[in-house]
């Protein structure tokens, strides 16, 4: 079998065209670590003009996806045995980083359905087993939000990204946000690398971006450092590292 399949069902397949294009996610997709397929639903249509919208019943403003091509498209798509249908719509779940690891991990396929128009008819919903939302807005269709998932569940991929590592100690990975990065030069306008990045001691460097962690977490995301105490409180994690006297001046107070 090779690598994980990506099926969107979109009336504008063009779109997706910068994914397979120069950069990371492009030579994943060339090097057979995903692969991707486009099915549009106007392809599908049965009348002569191709037809895939209609007046909603009820009246109302805009168009609605008809059913027909939608389910037509979707059944024409080859299955794998461990399946996700994801339809992008702005009612679904507000997509997180745990979303796109699980399904980086636990599946062989993954389809995704693009809304367009007014919106989709109802039938339509019966074919996902998820809803995905990427904020809460709303846009012209969902390839959007269909490329944000494409892009997020493909760098986690194996061979995707050159050092692993660096998966595990980005933002949103654990709850907390990423420690801020330094490079040189040691000195630039004014601001200075923090000396303990420059010390070499591994020791203190991983408490000091520890501590960054959730100073950050705690100033510019309160929601999500509230759901990472809460969890430090049910699941206590292992010990954390020995810390200098006196502490960091940067440590979050409280706790």
């Amino acid at each position: 079998m090779n690598g994980l399949r990506l099926d969107v069902i979109s009336l504008v397949p063009e779109a997706f065209a910068p994914l397979l294009g120069p950069g990371v996610i492009g030579r994943a997709f060339a090097a057979g670590i995903a692969e991707l397929h486009l099915h549009n639903p106007r392809d599908f249509a049965s009348d002569r003009y191709r037809k895939v919208d209609d007046e909603p019943y009820g009246g109302g403003a805009g168009m609605v996806l008809k059913p027909e091509p939608v389910f037509a498209a979707f059944e024409a798509v080859p299955m794998r045995p461990r399946r996700q249908v994801l339809l992008m719509s702005p009612q679904g779940q507000p997509l997180v980083q745990a979303d796109l690891r699980r399904w980086a991990s636990d599946c062989d396929q993954l389809v995704l359905l693009c809304g367009h128009y007014e919106g989709f008819d109802e039938r339509i919903r019966g074919l996902a087993d998820e809803e995905v939302s990427i904020g809460d807005f709303v846009l012209t269709g969902g390839e959007l939000p269909a490329m944000v998932v494409i892009n997020g569940v493909v760098r986690l991929l194996p061979g995707t990204v050159g050092s692993p590592a660096s998966l595990e100690e980005e933002s949103h990975s654990d709850l907390l946000l990423e420690h801020p990065h330094y490079t040189r030069p040691a000195e630039f306008r004014g601001q200075s690398v923090p000396e303990v990045l420059r010390g070499g001691d591994h020791g203190a460097i991983a408490r000091w971006r520890s501590d960054q962690q959730q100073l950050r977490t705690r100033q510019r995301r309160p929601d999500l450092w509230r759901r990472w105490q809460e969890r430090q409180v049910a699941e206590p994690l292992r010990d954390p590292p020995d810390r200098p006297a006196g502490g960091s001046r940067d440590r979050p107070p409280g706790g």
